[in-house]
């Protein structure tokens, strides 16, 4: 379906102006400024945890009278329990490393022509993700830290939570060196169609959400984009496996939470451990509610729901599960080529040969071995918090954190030196390598 994109309004366009002029400010913030400014957000969260909760609710309640899809709900719901983990969150990602201001290469080009390669921020952020509110806790302290404006769009069915939380946000800004209008909350969809149209305004859109908002958003943008449309994750269980290690790693691929995109959506095994896991795995993967859809050789083995060329190809979201036989270890990598969303790929082998074949010629973002792909996530990683998954080749890849929210600037210092003379062969360059 069409949909026109409008041009940004004045209003629009002034809060963006405004944002941009207060991010400039923010690249020239002190690493303890920023980092004082991340704990003032913490207090304040935390400050205001009832306020956040009832809007949550308040947007729980509303939900349930719409047909939301059970996926959207999950995302939505914001408990006691995971604001916690959220306001954690930031803490830890205040006590990350700078990323600012690192020189990473440094090189005398000739006497007295230095040349230094220096991270700095990108800019302003903005970000679009559907429902998750504590998503934009996240986003919220990774572009602080990392020096960058956001301009943050949640769902229409989080307008309640996300506005308590950038109030909780602003407040706790409010009482450090960073102004609170870094960070800016659009709440309507004109204004995050507008968002597109704010190129020279905003350095890089982030969506997070369904393969059609971001194939959406990448068709209707000059802005460039970082993010990932599907998650359809696999786990392959190969002829060399411990059975009972394997099943537990599925399972908690699959259930610990199905509505993320580093959940498994396919199962692959190999067909000499058929016979062994299958039946086992059926039955505790139905035991946990999971519905099964397998080829014509997994349903020999009891599984009832039949698996069409669709399923392979779907990000569930859900606790569904496509199941597959196949001849060998180049089947399974050739399956996942050809359905892969290069997110999250996991192994169950107990061949070290085998693995490291699998690591090295599967294509995503993440490859595993025996271990779970819930693991694809920048909290688990030591990030702190992502702003999201990148599945393109180019980096950064894999769970963002503060490294890809940085770019770099070349700064040259010299002392009257001109081209001509080197062009013309009467002086030559050094590149002679300096400390870091």
């Amino acid at each position: 379906m069409f949909i026109a994109v409008p041009d940004p309004t004045p209003a629009l366009l002034a809060r963006a102006v405004g944002l941009r002029r207060q991010a400039l400010e923010l690249a020239q913030c002190s690493d303890d400024q920023r980092r004082q400014a991340l704990l003032a957000m913490a207090a304040a969260l935390d400050e205001q945890r009832s306020e956040i909760l009832a809007a949550n609710q308040a947007d729980m309640e509303a939900a349930a009278t719409e047909a939301l899809a059970p996926a959207l709900v999950a995302r939505l719901k914001l408990n006691d329990h995971k604001l916690t983990g959220a306001i954690e969150g930031v803490r830890q990602v205040a006590a990350l490393a700078d990323p600012l201001g690192l020189r990473q290469l440094h090189r005398a080009l000739d006497d007295g022509l230095v040349l230094e390669r220096i991270t700095v921020p990108l800019g302003v952020l903005g970000v679009i993700f559907e429902a998750r509110p504590d998503a934009l806790i996240q986003i919220a302290a990774l572009a602080v830290r990392s020096g960058n404006g956001a301009i943050l769009k949640g769902g229409r069915e989080a307008n309640r939570s996300c506005t308590a939380i950038l109030q909780a946000l602003q407040t706790g800004l409010a009482r450090s060196a960073v102004h609170p209008e870094v960070l800016a909350l659009l709440t309507s969809r004109e204004e995050s169609l507008a968002l597109l149209k704010l190129d020279g305004l905003v350095d890089l859109i982030i969506p997070r959400g369904s393969n059609a908002l971001v194939q959406f958003i990448q068709d209707n943008t000059r802005i460039p984009v970082l993010g990932h449309a599907d998650g359809i994750c696999h786990a392959y269980v190969d002829r060399a496996v411990d059975g009972e290690q394997a099943l537990a790693i599925v399972l908690d691929s699959k259930i610990q939470y199905p509505a993320a995109c580093n959940a498994i959506e396919t199962l692959l095994v190999h067909r000499e451990a058929a016979p062994s896991f299958l039946p086992a795995a059926i039955a505790a993967l139905e035991a946990a509610g999971v519905e099964l859809r397998g080829d014509g050789e997994a349903r020999s083995y009891g599984i009832r729901g039949e698996a069409t060329d669709e399923d392979w190809a779907t990000e569930y979201l859900d606790l569904i599960l496509a199941v597959r036989v196949v001849e060998d270890l180049e089947a399974a990598m050739a399956h996942i080529r050809c359905y892969g969303s290069r997110h999250t790929e996991l192994i169950c082998t107990s061949d070290a040969a085998t693995a490291e074949t699998f690591l090295a010629r599967v294509d995503s973002a993440g490859v595993y071995h025996n271990c779970s792909t819930r693991f694809a996530d920048g909290f688990r990683y030591g990030f702190g918090a992502e702003v999201g998954i990148s599945t393109q080749t180019l980096p950064p890849r894999g769970p963002v954190g503060l490294e890809g929210l940085v770019t770099y600037r070349y700064r040259l210092r010299g002392a009257g030196h001109v081209v001509a003379p080197y062009a013309a062969g009467s002086l030559s360059f050094q590149h002679r390598d300096l400390p870091l």
